[in-house]
C-alpha cells in the first residue's frame, strides 16, 4: 500500500516504521496490537501520513494519556510555535535541567554587528551560542546555508569578552538546535566545522526526542488533558515543561479547572514524569 507523507511524496506504507513509534512512545505490546487491529483496516491507497497519526493518537488516547501524549511530541513541538519564542524558552529549560546554565534574549555586541541571542550556555568552562530555528511544518529540513550563517555569527563574537552569567566569558563553542529536520549537506559542514547539532532525529540515540524521553522534559503542550487554549496560559506564566506543573501544581489555578478535570491532568503530567523511556 502507498501513503502520502508530509512533503507530498508518495512512499510504501511500511507498518513496522508504525509499530516502532508505538513502542517507542512507551505502549506495550498489547496495546500496540490493540491500536493496529482499529487503525489498520481503516487504511486506503494513499492514506496520509497525517491521517495515520491521527487515528493511532486517538486509539492510544483511550488506552493511556501519557503514552498519547509521548506519541505526539513532535506535534507538541510545532504548539511552541508560530514565531518560535516558546521553543527557544524550552531548550533553556531543557538545557538547565541537563546541567546548563542559560540566559535567554541576550543583545550581543560583535566585532561588527550586534547579534539577539535565542540561548546562551554554559557547562564547566564552556560557554555556547544556541541558535534555535523554529519551524511550522514538522518535515522542513534545515538547508547548508543556515549552518554557514551561525558560524559567521559565532566568528563575529570569538574572541571578545563578555559579562555573562555574573563572569567574564568568551564563547567556546555553538548548536544549531530544530525541531524538524537537517539536510545531510548541513551535517557534513556542521561537523567538519565543530558547530553542534540537534534536531528531531540528530544524533541518532542523543536526539531532540531521545534527550526529551530519557529525561521527562516533555512541554507542557504535550499533555493531552488540556486544549490549546490552557496550554497557551501556561505558557504565558512561563511555564513551559510538564515538569515544572508536575513540581508546582498551583500553576494550574490560571485554568480555573474543576477538581476532577485537575486531577485527570495531574495524573498524566505524573506518569510523564515518573516513567522513563530508554535509549
Amino acid at each position: 500500500m502507498k501513503i502520502k507523507n508530509n512533503a507530498g511524496e508518495t512512499v510504501e506504507f511500511e507498518i513496522s516504521k508504525l509499530e516502532n513509534s508505538l513502542r517507542n512512545s512507551g505502549a506495550d505490546e498489547q496495546s500496540v496490537r490493540k491500536v493496529l487491529e482499529t487503525v489498520l483496516p481503516k487504511c486506503f491507497e494513499g492514506i496520509t501520513t497525517g491521517e495515520l497519526y491521527r487515528m493511532a493518537f486517538e486509539e492510544l488516547k483511550k488506552i493511556s494519556n501519557s503514552v498519547a501524549a509521548r506519541y505526539s511530541l513532535k506535534k507538541a513541538l510545532l504548539e511552541l510555535g508560530p514565531a518560535g519564542f516558546y521553543f527557544e524558552q524550552w531548550i533553556s529549560r531543557v538545557f538547565q535541567n541537563i546541567g546548563y546554565k542559560t540566559e535567554t534574549g541576550q543583545l550581543i555586541k560583535g566585532h561588527s554587528v550586534t547579534h539577539e541571542a535565542d540561548v546562551i550556555a554554559k557547562k564547566d568552562e564552556k560557554t555556547y551560542w544556541v541558535e534555535c530555528k523554529f519551524r511550522n511544518a514538522e518535515d522542513t529540513k534545515i538547508s547548508v546555508t543556515t549552518p554557514m550563517y551561525v558560524l559567521s555569527r559565532i566568528k563575529d563574537i570569538s574572541g571578545i569578552d563578555y559579562n555573562l552569567f555574573e563572569t567574564q566569558t568568551k564563547f567556546t563553542d555553538g548548536w544549531l538546535i530544530t525541531n524538524t529536520y537537517f539536510t545531510k549537506d548541513s551535517v557534513a559542514f556542521s561537523e567538519y566545522y565543530g558547530l553542534r547539532l540537534l534536531s528531531w532525529d540528530f544524533p541518532k540515540n542523543k536526539s531532540i526526542k531521545n534527550l526529551v524521553d530519557q529525561n521527562a522534559l516533555y512541554p507542557i503542550t504535550c499533555l493531552t488533558t488540556l486544549d490549546g487554549k490552557q496550554k497557551q496560559k501556561l505558557l504565558e506564566k512561563k511555564c513551559v515543561l510538564v515538569k515544572e506543573l508536575f513540581n508546582n501544581q498551583n500553576l494550574l489555578d490560571v485554568l480555573n479547572l474543576n477538581q476532577n478535570k485537575k486531577s485527570e491532568v495531574l495524573k498524566e503530567a505524573k506518569e510523564l514524569m515518573i516513567t522513563k523511556i530508554s535509549e
